[in-house]
Parts: structure tokens; C-alpha cells; sequence
């Protein structure tokens, strides 16, 4: 049926049982599940998850509605006399403001969950929604349609990880998330600061996004350098004080051999006396000095 087409795959199957349905002296039917409906007659879902709509784009939808009217029709819930929106709100805003005294929607009966789903489901799957808003929907999905990760899966066609991934963003501070709503950082660097335990930390992070400009690829290696575990290295043994002897002999030999040399020595006596040497021509001249000594 066409409006399986042009409704996508998880409304279309909310709407699967349109048909039929009791038109009101208020609508002039067009076919056995659409009718045209005054736009006076209709108002907006109180639960639209979508919070902004682009004014320019709005124009635009008017323009062609204008020229080429309204191709797909909007879904309305019937209440009484009255119908409130399910779906379509951007066509429905554009409609009115092209000056459109009525417009052709999908009649339903449903309840406030099955309202609050299809306009959910057909927001993800038809608008640009910015990533919080997306994650605010699903969260929505969740907690108003009782639909568990892999449910919702199903009904709106994205992978299960995909959706974890949007849900994740809700823990993400304040701040973090309106530079994410107003685009200011992308999915991919809010992905990033996500596995960053401590929110100082991704604060911090993420002016540095914004100030330098980082990419997805720089913030991703930047935020391993934070995670790796930092190797501590073994504390250095303190040298221990030479006999006077010791010290005393170092300085002279050190100095006979235009070289510094580095005596250790244990508790017990023993020890080493290490004599370095830059090059072949450094050693001879070394072993000559030692050897004229002798």
C-alpha cells in the first residue's frame, strides 16, 4: 500500500490498520483512510520531541507546499470534535504558513502511548534531529512506551549499539550536551569524551575541541593518553656515600684522566670503577695515561 511507502517502516507499521476508520462531519473524505482536515480543527502534540524547527527550512517546505501542495499527509488523533497531531508537524507548520486552510491527514483512534510512539518513531526516522534530541526521544521511547533497547531496535530500525551509543550522551554534563545540540561538537567528539570518567576532565577536553578546533581523530588520542595507566617507575636507588678515600681518589683520577669516572661501592667493599670514553682515539689516549702511570 502506498502509505507504507512514504510512512517508513516503523510508523507504516503503526498505521498498518488505518483503514476504515469513522471520518467526522468535520472532513471531506479522499480515500478510505485519509480525508482533508481544517487546520483550525488541529493541534500540535504536546509531547513533539522535536524542540526546534529551522525557520528558513520552514520557508522553503512553504515554498513547495505552495507550488506542489502537500504529497505526504500528516497523522492526526482523533479527540471528540477536535484532532490532535501524532506525525507531520513540520508539513503542518509549513502548511500554515503557506496560507493552507486545510490538509490531508491519516485519521486515528489511539491511545496517549500509541501517540506518543508514532511520533517519536516517525521524528528518528524522517527528521534532522541533532543528537541530544535523538537520545532525548529514545529516552522517551523507553521510559513512556516501556520498550526495552532491543524492542525500540526493532521498531525504529537501528542497531541496538547505536541507540546504547545516543543514551550514553544523556550522561554527559550540561554544557557538554548544548555545545552537542548546537552543533558546536560533533556525535563523534561527544563519543570520545564519553569514556572520560571524571567530568573535569571532559570540561576540560572539550574547550580544547572548541579553542583549537581538534578533530574527532586528534580528541580520540588524546582522551587514550588520559585512560592509558601511567607507568610508574621504580623509585632510583640512592647512592650510597663513598669512603673519604673513595671520594678522594674519584677526584684525582677523574681529573688525571680528562674523564669522568663513577666509583660504587656495597657495604661490604666491593665495588666498580667505571671509566667512560667517547670514541677509539679517547680510549687510547686513556690507556696511554694508565700505562705511563704504571
Amino acid at each position: 500500500m502506498a502509505k507504507k511507502v512514504v510512512l517508513g517502516r516503523g510508523l507504516g507499521a503503526l498505521l498498518q490498520n488505518a483503514e476504515g476508520q469513522e471520518l467526522t462531519n468535520n472532513t471531506k473524505s479522499i480515500a478510505a483512510e485519509i480525508a482533508n482536515i481544517a487546520i483550525s480543527e488541529i493541534e500540535p502534540n504536546p509531547n513533539q520531541p522535536r524542540t526546534e524547527f529551522d525557520e528558513t527550512a520552514l520557508k522553503e517546505l512553504a515554498q513547495s507546499i505552495k507550488q506542489y501542495g502537500i504529497i505526504v499527509p500528516v497523522t492526526v488523533n482523533k479527540i471528540g470534535g477536535k484532532y490532535q497531531l501524532i506525525a507531520g508537524e513540520r508539513r503542518y507548520r509549513a502548511a500554515k504558513m503557506a496560507g493552507l486552510k486545510e490538509i490531508p491527514a491519516y485519521i486515528r483512534i489511539v491511545t496517549k502511548h500509541e501517540i506518543i510512539e508514532m511520533a517519536l518513531v516517525e521524528n528518528i526516522q524522517r527528521e534532522n534531529l541533532n543528537p541530544i534530541e535523538t537520545a532525548l526521544t529514545l529516552q522517551a521511547l523507553i521510559e513512556e512506551c516501556n520498550l526495552t533497547q532491543e524492542q525500540m531496535s526493532e521498531r525504529i530500525g537501528k542497531n541496538r549499539s547505536t541507540i546504547a551509543n545516543f543514551l550514553r550522551l544523556l550522561k554527559l554534563p550540561a554544557e557538554i550536551q548544548l555545545n552537542l545540540r548546537n552543533r558546536v561538537i560533533s556525535m563523534g567528539h561527544a563519543r570520545a569524551l564519553i569514556s572520560i570518567e571524571k567530568q573535569e576532565e571532559q570540561l576540560r577536553l572539550m574547550k580544547l575541541i572548541i579553542e583549537k578546533d581538534l578533530s574527532v581523530r586528534q580528541v580520540e588520542a588524546m582522551v587514550n593518553g588520559i585512560k592509558a595507566p601511567k607507568i610508574q617507575k621504580e623509585p632510583t636507588k640512592e647512592k650510597k656515600e663513598l669512603p673519604e678515600f673513595h671520594t678522594d681518589f674519584k677526584k684525582s683520577i677523574s681529573s688525571k684522566l680528562g674523564t669522568t669516572v663513577d666509583i660504587t661501592r656495597s657495604q661490604r667493599g666491593k665495588g666498580h670503577i667505571v671509566i667512560p670514553f667517547s670514541n677509539d682515539e679517547d680510549f687510547q689516549r686513556i690507556v696511554a695515561i694508565i700505562e705511563g702511570v704504571r
